[in-house]
């Protein structure tokens, strides 16, 4: 499964923008996005929505796909128990951790997006 890179789209964002010679007040201008969540993309302390990323990506010229990295298989599993889970109990275990992540991004989007709203208020 691949999942997007924090790091590498920080330094493709900080690097092409910089490549272009543009100030972060310069790209916020351009992408709509405000300067501070782009300050933040570069310290890898966002995750832009798509909206942002197609804008991002757009004015800096770069692949969307490139942001994104294969997961690497972590066996999350013996952290739960100390013996070997049946496919069932393992399939159980990654729904809920994927339910986790879900809502997890849920709350952090939702926050974001109150932030943002807020800034434009």
């Amino acid at each position: 499964m691949k999942k997007l890179s924090v790091a590498k789209l920080a330094e493709i964002v900080k690097s092409k923008r910089e490549e272009k010679g543009l100030t972060q007040e310069q790209l916020s201008d351009l992408t709509s996005i405000n300067r501070v969540m782009i300050g933040r993309i570069e310290r890898e302390n966002f995750i832009p929505s798509i909206i942002q990323l197609e804008s991002l990506a757009n004015t800096l010229e770069f692949e969307i796909v490139d942001m994104f990295i294969e997961k690497q298989e972590t066996n999350s599993f013996i952290a739960l128990r100390s013996e070997a889970l049946s496919e069932n109990e393992k399939e159980g275990v990654e729904k809920l951790f994927t339910m986790m992540l879900s809502l997890r991004q849920q709350i952090l989007l939702r926050s974001k997006f109150k932030n943002e709203s807020l800034n434009y208020s």
